[in-house]
């Protein structure tokens, strides 16, 4: 009896028939979501976390979501090489059980160093699902197919960030910030389950490959070695940075500066919609402009407005009327949308040859480059939205730049 068990819960977890099409895209979508939920899902609480915990300074309290990307983006240089030579599923699996043990320490904790180390685990834990997901369509679907499964998937992944706040405020209606971190802790044993209970592996045991750290070291020196990915790469570090900076104070800003109360899952949703409506518009112009020119326009769409808009801000104070600031954030994040997805892939271009090692150097090093000027953006917060716009129009001047240096001048 004893030696039926492990057998049996082995076997349980090696289903071999593959998912039908529907239950696979939601499952993915399932998966590569629990990130984006983990981060906004804690904006309506960083000021309430940051009271309970004792935190000294207010703006600390935004180390929750910085720390949280810094775990994230060591897990993408390691989830993909582990998944190539122990498989997919252990490596998602291993994911999934450093994110529970992050979010148990998160959940229980009195200490906000021990939240930070939750958050760190949940970050780590997170990459796996978020990387090795696009890699198991990359196992079994290639050309449209694969194309017609991202395109839904991230379209599910889009919603995220428009609902994952209004999730957070509805638990604080009911409930403390502790059930916030239950609640991700229940969807990611969700995910587990379903994961490993229908998905059967997807690389197989001959198609796997040893890790030998000299390879990865000579493939990451060659990856940094392409001046159009290093260049792109820093860009879009330059990008997510701004991104991480309206991260860090989007409660601070919304419901300090504005006063908009249970309002902010509202209007921050509107803003995340912004990306989604630009990645529908990308996908009709890229074709007829190319990936360059809507990376340049888009850079200098961010930089002129918060340029324009910096002189404005300052005149009133630091909070000019809510229409102006919500104008401009709509403007900035549809240029975001136009550029994510343009920036990663000008990056890829001369590595072909080695796209898993090359994707994983792009997303781990650009989330690097703007940790900390995001958290420099947070830590300014003084109850205005000065830093925040300075930020925006300092990092896109130097986009711009970076992109003038990676291309030897504006390319035509």
């Amino acid at each position: 009896m004893g030696q039926e068990f492990p057998i049996t819960f082995a076997l349980m977890f090696s289903p071999k028939k593959p998912l039908a099409m529907a239950e696979f895209v939601s499952l993915l979508a399932f998966m590569i979501s629990i990130m984006a939920l983990s981060i906004d899902a804690m904006l309506p609480a960083l000021g309430v976390i940051g009271e309970d915990l004792q935190v000294a300074n207010p703006n600390d309290a935004q180390l929750v979501i910085s720390v949280m990307f810094f775990g994230f983006a060591i897990g993408q240089i390691l989830a993909g090489p582990l998944s190539d030579s122990y498989g997919r599923k252990p490596v998602i699996f291993a994911g999934y059980g450093i994110f529970i043990l992050g979010c148990l320490l998160s959940m229980v904790t009195e200490s906000f160093e021990i939240m930070l180390v939750g958050r760190f685990l949940q970050g780590l834990g997170a990459a796996p699902p978020r990387i090795i997901g696009i890699a198991i369509v990359r196992d079994g679907y290639e050309g449209r197919a694969m194309a017609s499964i991202m395109s839904v998937v991230m379209a599910i992944f889009i919603l995220v960030p428009a609902i994952a706040p209004a999730i957070g405020q509805g638990i604080l209606l009911i409930a403390d910030w502790r059930a916030i971190f239950a609640l991700l802790l229940l969807i990611a044993v969700i995910a587990f389950l379903w994961f490993g209970l229908r998905q059967p592996e997807t690389l197989q045991v001959k198609d796997r490959r040893a890790i030998s750290l000299s390879a990865l070291w000579a493939g990451f020196k060659e990856a940094l070695s392409f001046r159009i990915l290093t260049g792109y790469m820093i860009c879009a570090g330059f990008i997510f940075a701004g991104l991480l900076g309206y991260l860090n104070t989007a409660q601070q800003v919304f419901q300090e500066v504005y006063g908009v109360g249970d309002l902010f899952a509202l209007y921050f949703g509107v803003i995340a919609l912004a990306i989604g409506a630009a990645s529908i518009v990308n996908s009709k112009l890229v074709i007829r402009l190319g990936m360059r020119f809507i990376c340049i326009r888009g850079i200098v769409i961010i930089a002129g407005f918060s340029v324009l808009f910096l002189p404005v801000v300052l005149a009133y104070d630091g909070a000019p009327p809510f229409w102006m600031f919500m104008a401009w954030l709509f403007v900035v994040f549809f240029c975001f949308g136009m550029l994510f997805g343009n920036l990663n892939a000008l990056a890829m271009e001369p590595v072909g040859h080695m796209a898993g090692l090359g994707s994983a150097v792009y997303g781990s090093l650009s989330t690097m480059v703007g940790i900390p000027f995001g958290w420099a953006i947070g830590a300014a917060f003084n109850g205005t939205i000065i830093p925040l716009v300075a930020g925006f129009m300092g990092l896109s001047l130097a986009a711009l730049l970076t992109i003038v240096w990676t291309e030897r001048g504006f390319p035509q």
